[in-house]
């Protein structure tokens, strides 16, 4: 039995991203989680199963989460299944997160409400059974993780990623000019030092 990274992409991704990491892991299995789940209460049973099957297989799981894959991480997994984390760009307040989207596209709990799903300018969905699930379920996380932010993040401030660092006991690393994507080779570049330095 050995060690397994298991990488979950963010929206948009796909586990092939997971070969990227390869590289950082040579002594370690390198698994991409081509997960199908939309909402955070069906990849709540997909993780879950998943997770359980490897950690059966493999001495230690440890999970590389980019952006909302860390948020479906979070409410899905536990210490017992994940050794260690590292989250880019971690998704840690969907609550507020969804709010700010609901500011943005001048829509008001209320209609939302009444609506039930709004489409907004950006492309996002807003779901009212979506907001409902995230304020019941709040994420209680206790797996030791290092977070890498970007400073020009669009979707996740400074306050809230460092607020919730501190509050789980997590490290967390700046790119200045970084971007909530990692993406060009600088950022990459700067990602690959985080990881082999974490």
């Amino acid at each position: 039995m050995s060690n397994t990274i298991v990488y979950i992409h963010g929206k948009g991704g796909n586990a092939t991203e997971a070969e990227h990491y390869k590289s950082l892991f040579p002594d370690c299995d390198v698994i991409g989680f081509d997960y199908k789940s939309k909402t955070p209460w069906e990849t709540k049973v997909e993780f879950t199963k998943y997770f359980d099957t490897l950690s059966k297989n493999y001495d230690a799981v440890i999970l590389i989460a980019n952006s909302i894959g860390a948020y479906f991480a979070m409410n899905a997994l536990d210490k017992n299944q994940i050794k260690k984390a590292y989250f880019i760009s971690p998704v840690v307040d969907m609550q507020r997160l969804i709010t700010d989207m609901m500011l943005w596209a001048k829509i008001t709990e209320d209609e939302l409400r009444n609506k039930k799903s709004i489409e907004t300018p950006f492309g996002e969905t807003l779901s009212w059974e979506y907001l409902c699930y995230v304020r019941e379920n709040p994420i209680e996380w206790n797996v030791p993780t290092n977070i890498l932010y970007g400073e020009n993040d669009n979707l996740t401030s400074f306050e809230t990623v460092s607020s919730f660092a501190e509050k789980i006991g997590a490290t967390i690393t700046v790119m200045s000019g970084g971007e909530h994507w990692f993406h060009n080779d600088e950022q990459m570049k700067f990602l690959d030092k985080w990881i082999k330095k974490c």
